[in-house]
């Protein structure tokens, strides 16, 4: 006799969410490919570099240490390693001796990287207006929020590397 499901198998997507979270990837990673080629094409600069640098503009200084740097992107310490190599060479940051710390080194906002976010932020606000907010209505940006916030803790849930850190 065949037995009724009540829940689906967590190991397939039904087919409404599938249309769900192929509608979801292909927002994300259209917004992400319109906000990158439009600092490109404006400024030259990358959506990674933009990140960076508006991270030591926030923060006390001008400057972060490198692994403060990697817990502000969330991105992994070779990767931050590289892009500020890259941004160095550009003339947007530069490295500095750390005196409290002599295994680590200061990650410094040059002048001209300072004018390079100066330059691209106002195109760039625009971009992410016309995209998300003129786009939504208040109540879609506010459910939007909501959505957002939602997946943002469980996403902070889940990420707990390496997995034996999560049974701690």
């Amino acid at each position: 006799m065949a037995t009724v499901r009540t829940r689906p198998d967590p190991r397939k997507l039904t087919d409404d969410e599938l249309e769900l979270f192929q509608a979801f990837h292909l927002m994300r990673r259209g917004f992400d490919r319109t906000l990158d080629a439009q600092l490109q094409h404006d400024d030259g600069i990358s959506i990674s570099e933009l990140e960076v640098l508006m991270t030591l503009v926030r923060s006390p200084g001008r400057r972060l240490r490198v692994r403060d740097l990697v817990e502000a992107t969330g991105w992994e310490k070779s990767r931050v390693s590289h892009q500020v190599t890259r941004m160095a060479a550009r003339g947007f940051v530069e490295r500095q001796e750390c005196a409290e710390d002599r295994r680590a080194s200061w990650i410094h906002l040059t002048g001209e990287g300072r004018r390079v976010v100066v330059r691209a932020l106002p195109k760039h606000s625009a971009t992410i207006r016309r995209i998300l907010f003129d786009a939504l209505t208040p109540e879609q940006q506010e459910h939007l929020l909501g959505i957002a916030q939602s997946m943002n803790a469980a996403i902070t849930t889940e990420d707990c590397a390496p997995p034996d850190a999560c049974d701690d």
